[in-house]
């Protein structure tokens, strides 16, 4: 081979490279702007349970988990608080997405009963199939009628856990409103705050419910 040859072939590799990079930096640029989103805004209510033994109840949230599609439920854990219900929170805790809250949001239980909701958080978010919410608890504050203060926990001193699928869908508002209640436990100032199941609602602003 002659060094022109060399060269002609040397020249013609590169500008062949040269293309194929080009072509594939495009590519990934095109994938990493194409993702599609949509908005998740995140709400909270109260079924009556104990509720009307409170003057005022208080709860401080500090962000959301979300669990993606294949993600191990939360647990809802049983009524007395057990250590099985941490191991069940540990299961989804490895899955799990955490989306801390600008501001801490406080939320009056004794103000969230008839339908009426208080938004916590709107945030954009990737389109995508999640399995569960929870929400990050930091305090609450119970005064009881009458003034007495009431001893106030999450189950196993956990997030609490809303165990129902949904979607962020495209160019569409998700709205997920989390139903608890504080629970009595026994003949004592002690509660349990929470999730109500059959209280949890999703609706999508495309005029699609869940």
């Amino acid at each position: 081979m002659t060094d022109d040859t060399y060269t002609t072939d040397r020249r013609s590799y590169l500008e062949m490279a040269g293309g194929a990079a080009a072509i594939a930096t495009t590519g990934l640029a095109g994938c990493l702007g194409g993702d599609a989103t949509g908005t998740l805004a995140t709400s909270v209510t109260d079924q009556p349970a104990d509720i009307g033994d409170f003057e005022s109840c208080v709860v401080t949230i500090t962000g959301i988990w979300l669990g993606p599609e294949g993600a191990e439920e939360g647990s809802e854990g049983a009524d007395d608080g057990t250590e099985e219900e941490q191991d069940g929170e540990d299961e989804a805790a490895s899955s799990r997405e955490y989306y801390e809250l600008d501001d801490p949001r406080d939320a009056d239980l004794v103000e969230l009963q008839d339908d009426s909701t208080a938004l916590i958080d709107d945030r954009e978010l990737d389109a995508a199939q999640y399995e569960f919410l929870q929400l990050e608890v930091s305090g609450i504050e119970g005064t009881l009628d009458g003034g007495d203060s009431a001893e106030m926990d999450t189950p196993g001193e956990a997030p609490l856990t809303f165990n129902e699928p949904f979607e962020i869908r495209e160019d569409t508002q998700t709205s997920f409103t989390a139903d608890f209640a504080p629970v009595k436990q026994g003949q004592t100032n002690r509660y349990i705050l929470r999730p109500v199941p059959e209280g949890i609602e999703v609706h999508y602003d495309d005029g699609s419910d869940e």
